[in-house]
């Protein structure tokens, strides 16, 4: 249709394995023969599935596989899923970083990238030249940037930097005025990966906010990836999926959201010993998770302001420092939002001893959750030394859900109301 202003139509992207990128000299020559001869690219019909948590046996590996999609004038696409699901390896190819393997990408106009922190920004130029240099790049005229210019360094928030070389900046300074940069100079395509994520909770809403008007008001396109799942149902209008480098669903905004998260509990059912897409050396390995009330009874279901043991089994392969061992909990909503954080190294606790079978027990005195159902994810790390950074145990994602009914949590005689986390306080009218 005429208004389709981005078509993606069977693109794949093949990597090689190791240390070597591209290929050898006698892959290259292959490769031409067969071409010569007027036959396939050989290569193209091996590798395996870009599955990051199973060990193949192929030394070729497709990050995406024939992908398909078009977007219209004035959609939001958010992209999510997993990391190492494809994503970003989508968005360069749609940016132009690098190109796909097989397959065609058809574009309207102008497009303007946000992927990494500092992208198209020279480290040594000043943020005010950098700010020329992008926008020389997406096309624009030196008087067209500079009719722009005073709006997008009060959008960054960097009017005081704005003279000083960009690799003084902070990671946060730099995505505020790189994105302020590329919504400014007016782009029909704007692509976005989590890049804004470094940014502050303020600089974040305004970017939606910005994101917001320029596909409504300038029905302009862009392209979302996220795994703030409020933040891609607020602003995206449709939703593509990506698993293992290929689509696995394509919708509205909200079936993609419930798709994914769907999916991630339904991971999470999946017995802890079985699973086999964790991270980490396996010197120690998670076994079975399971959570006791305060009568030691095994529960399914939790109250908010009721005490609980979370309790993981292990078993230990080789040998770990025990005071240099930590362990990190999270608990993410059914939004994939980040509730809560229990790391041992924050609480000031060592361990004594690491048994070979052993239990780790977390301790709840009053939990603090709303009604929803969370998802637990772990990770069990030791640091070797103080100046290296923490070397990865046993890592899982989605380990474990965790099914939070309304409770009473300050024996008021009221349910607590659903969503959230209830902060313990205290109020009195003076």
């Amino acid at each position: 249709m005429s208004n389709v202003i981005l078509k993606v139509e069977n693109v794949s992207k093949q990597y090689r394995l190791g240390k070597i990128g591209t290929g050898t000299l006698s892959h290259d020559l292959n490769r031409w023969w067969h071409t010569v001869r007027g036959k396939e690219d050989p290569y193209l019909k091996v590798g395996d599935v870009n599955d990051r948590s199973v060990k193949g046996n192929n030394q070729y590996v497709w990050a995406l596989k024939d992908i398909n999609f078009e977007v219209r004038e004035g959609e939001v696409l958010g992209i999510i899923g997993k990391n190492g699901a494809g994503k970003s390896t989508l968005l360069k190819i749609l940016s132009r970083v690098t190109s796909p393997t097989t397959g065609t990408i058809k574009s309207k106009g102008r497009i303007a990238s946000l992927l990494e922190v500092g992208t198209g920004f020279h480290a040594e130029m000043t943020g005010r030249e950098n700010i020329y240099l992008n926008g020389a790049i997406l096309g624009m005229t030196k008087k067209e940037i500079a009719s722009k210019i005073d709006e997008i360094i009060a959008f960054s928030g960097c009017e005081r930097y704005i003279d000083t070389p960009v690799k003084r900046y902070s990671s946060g300074m730099t995505v505020r005025l790189a994105f302020a940069v590329a919504a400014h100079l007016e782009p029909e395509i704007l692509v976005v990966d989590e890049v804004l994520a470094v940014g502050d909770a303020e600089f974040q809403k305004k970017a939606i906010g910005k994101m917001q008007d320029i596909s409504k008001t300038q029905g302009r396109t862009v392209l979302f990836v996220s795994h703030n799942m409020a933040a891609v149902k607020s602003l995206c209008t449709k939703g593509i999926v990506l698993e293992n480098g290929s689509i696995s669903f394509a919708g509205t905004s909200d079936d993609a959201i419930n798709y994914y998260l769907e999916n991630s509990y339904k991971k999470s059912e999946i017995k802890v010993s079985e699973r086999i897409d964790r991270k980490g050396n396996q010197k120690l390995t998670v076994k079975n998770i399971y959570v006791k009330n305060a009568d030691d009874v095994l529960v399914g279901e939790l109250h908010g302001g009721e005490s609980y043991r979370i309790i993981f089994e292990y078993e230990k392969k080789l040998t770990i420092d025990p005071k240099q061992m930590t362990v990190v909990v999270q608990f993410k909503n059914e939004s994939d939002e980040l509730v809560t954080t229990i790391a041992t190294d924050e609480m000031g606790i060592h361990f004594s001893e690491i048994k070979d079978n052993g239990t780790i027990e977390i301790s709840i005195p009053r939990l603090q959750f709303r009604e929803g159902r969370y998802s637990l994810h772990y990770m069990i790390s030791e640091k070797l030394s103080f100046n290296t950074p923490h070397q990865t145990i046993d890592y899982l994602q989605d380990a474990y859900t965790m099914t939070v009914i309304r409770g009473d949590y300050w024996h008021s005689g009221v349910l607590n109301r659903p969503k959230g986390f209830i902060q313990e306080a205290t109020i009195q009218l003076n």
